[in-house]
């Protein structure tokens, strides 16, 4: 059994000196009719992440093993707990991800965490799916890292209002190893049509530059070319008026 929840981020709106300018007409005994102006900020949509976990050790082995590279792992530090993963948007890192979703998603790692949720705070690690290590040694559940210094750690506290926020949107979902696995593979195939796409659109547009680049260089040989006949032309006109005036000096002489 997997658990999926939904977690909405309302971005702020935007800092002072932000938004539309417009005006009013103060009305005011001592200022009547003075025009003031005032800002009008516009909200930025909601944004909704997906957040997940297994039921127990044995969907946290599969969660690891069938993973994404968006995903973020969270754990609590030194204790048991659920394994929670947030699904981040494509072209997103770390650093991108709103300080209240990371908030939200280690709130609820503490509150399924047995000893963890009696504890009035506790130390949250999380790092990508991608930084997660998996030897042959190693039990179910139990994870180490490619990188260490890639793990971050948050202390959180008790923030029930928001776990219960975050439960009323809960899903579960019975999903198999091999949907799991089929998940995996899908989101692989998505990657490399993006990236042949890609690719074709540089090369097409590579194509694109060489050809005006061509055709600048033929316009630049043509104009070339016609300057070089007309600096003959003048040239040749030059040379026949010279030798037409030695002609007629030589008659005037004999």
């Amino acid at each position: 059994m997997v658990y999926f929840f939904t977690l909405t981020y309302t971005p702020p709106p935007p800092s002072k000196g932000g938004g539309c300018s417009d005006y009013y007409v103060n009305n005011n005994d001592d200022d009547f009719g003075r025009i003031d102006p005032f800002v009008v900020h516009e909200q930025l949509p909601s944004i909704e992440y997906q957040v997940y976990m297994g039921k127990d050790k044995f969907e946290n082995e599969l969660l690891i093993k069938y993973g994404l590279d968006t995903d973020v792992w969270f754990h609590v530090d030194n204790l048991s707990s659920a394994h929670v993963y947030l699904r981040m948007k494509d072209g997103m890192v770390l650093d991108d991800i709103p300080q209240s979703v990371i908030t939200d998603c280690a709130a609820l790692c503490k509150a399924n965490s047995i000893a963890g949720c009696k504890k009035a705070s506790v130390d949250i690690v999380y790092t990508r799916w991608k930084n997660l290590k998996k030897t042959s040694d190693m039990v179910e559940g139990q994870v180490g890292y490619h990188r260490p210094s890639n793990v971050r750690r948050i202390k959180v506290e008790k923030l029930n209002d928001r776990v219960k926020a975050l439960n009323k949107t809960r899903i579960e979902k019975q999903l198999s190893e091999e949907e799991l696995y089929q998940l995996q593979q899908e989101y692989h195939r998505e990657i490399q049509r993006q990236k042949k796409k890609h690719h074709q659109e540089q090369a097409k547009l590579k194509q694109q530059q060489q050809l005006k680049q061509q055709q600048e260089k033929e316009a630049r040989s043509y104009d070339r070319l016609y300057d070089t006949a007309y600096l003959t032309s003048v040239s040749d006109q030059n040379a026949t008026a010279d030798s037409s005036a030695a002609e007629a000096y030589e008659d005037d002489f004999f």
